[in-house]
């Protein structure tokens, strides 16, 4: 898709940020491919910090418009903030900061977007899933489960206490080990499939995907996981971690810049940004 000339770079650009403790390129990329795309007066940036509430201080001191937030600051910065949207206050996680003339106020665009997904792949609240995970990825698709009226499921994580204590918050059940359990919808919030040493590692046994009615994969990376292979080629449909990515990022951005883009420039910005 073809750019328009962006605005050149001056004392009015409004400056977009990230801030975590290992920064990736994906933010950096989407964001600015899709401010090129508008003809936004916008630059992002990520950055690294150590220092979280001089940093928030910088956001606000400095005027910044907005701030993504990755691991591990997701909580701890919650009490720099001035106010919460009910998204960050569902699951006390905040991935997103807009500052308003120096109000902060933080959401969490994960959340929003796994409800979302939910709802555009149709997938009946009275079915029951199987989650994989606890950390706090989990805890947002969790907490997004419920409030889409989902009633039934087990959370199966290997930390006790933090697998109980993340059922027992949201009303679900809690597991230590798979075992032979299925579901028709099947989650999976752990690193088994991300790069790295897990990369080969199935989330889930085929004969528990191939009876599942959706495979759902919140691993980005790699676009395609182990567990959504097998998944295509067992014929259950699949939500990837990359639909999860690409959707909390354009609520971020709709909220940086009050513009919503069309389908056609968000997929244009999500092709580039994975290049």
């Amino acid at each position: 898709m073809r750019c328009p000339e962006r605005p050149p770079i001056g004392r009015d650009t409004t400056l977009c940020m990230s801030l975590s403790a290992r920064p990736g390129h994906f933010g950096s990329r989407f964001h600015n491919r899709l401010y090129a795309l508008l003809g936004l007066d916008y630059v992002y940036k990520a950055f690294a910090t150590t220092d979280l509430p001089r940093a928030i201080a910088g956001i606000r001191a400095l005027g910044i418009r907005g701030c993504a937030v990755s691991m591990p600051f997701k909580e701890t910065v919650i009490p720099l903030l001035d106010a919460l949207e009910p998204s960050a206050r569902a699951i006390d996680s905040v991935n997103t900061i807009v500052n308003d003339n120096g109000t902060l106020t933080g959401a969490n665009t994960d959340y929003l977007a796994v409800r979302a997904l939910l709802a555009q792949h149709a997938i009946d609240p009275s079915a029951a899933f199987v989650l994989r995970g606890s950390g706090g990825m989990a805890k947002a698709v969790v907490a997004a489960l419920r409030d889409s009226g989902f009633r039934h499921g087990t959370v199966v994580a290997r930390n006790a206490a933090a697998g109980a204590a993340l059922a027992q918050r949201y009303g679900f059940a809690h597991a230590t080990e798979l075992g032979d359990r299925t579901a028709p919808l099947l989650i999976n919030v752990t690193p088994l499939g991300m790069e790295g040493p897990d990369a080969a590692a199935l989330a889930f046994p085929e004969s528990a995907i191939a009876a599942a009615a959706i495979a759902f994969d919140v691993v980005a990376l790699p676009a395609r996981t182990p567990f959504l292979q097998a998944a295509e080629r067992l014929g259950t449909p699949s939500i990837t971690g990359h639909e999860v990515l690409v959707l909390q990022g354009l609520e971020q951005f709709v909220r940086y810049t009050g513009v919503r883009p069309t389908s056609a420039q968000v997929a244009d910005a999500a092709a580039y940004a994975r290049t």
